[in-house]
């Protein structure tokens, strides 16, 4: 029997607040937990952008119980995929890794009719990221 492994992604902003928990949550639903997901922050934040909480509940994605992680060099060690949103050189490179770097607007501070077009981005880019992982979505993206 062989032993088949989950491809990693790790999703990295200053606050872990907003653009990451967002993309971390659309990656763990629509992925139907074919891919290991995970996200942290350079200086993580006090909670989870309220206004990102709203957007991502307007789709059925529930973001309430999450809370800003730290960025330590171990979850980059264990992630096959490194996606920084805004976070300078703050992210170890480790060698094998795929690195990428999402130029997203910040949500933070701002209200959820801001926060839904951000929103809509990272979804769409999260769809790409399944079909390069080769990973079919398991829900219809709303």
């Amino acid at each position: 029997m062989t032993e088949t492994t989950r491809p990693s992604v790790l999703f990295v902003c200053v606050h872990n607040a907003g653009r990451s928990q967002m993309a971390a949550g659309f990656l763990s639903a629509l992925s139907g937990g074919a891919v290991e997901v995970r996200s942290a922050g350079s200086l993580p934040a006090d909670q989870v952008n309220p206004a990102a909480v709203a957007a991502m509940g307007e789709l059925g994605i529930d973001l309430s119980a999450e809370q800003p992680k730290v960025l330590t060099t171990d979850a980059v060690q264990a992630s096959d995929v490194v996606i920084t949103m805004g976070c300078g050189d703050v992210c170890p490179i480790y060698p094998g890794k795929r690195y990428e770097d999402w130029k997203l607007d910040d949500p933070a501070g701002q209200g959820i009719d801001a926060v839904r077009p951000i929103r809509d981005e990272i979804r769409a880019r999260v769809l790409t990221l399944l079909a390069e992982l080769d990973v079919e979505p398991v829900a219809p993206p709303a």
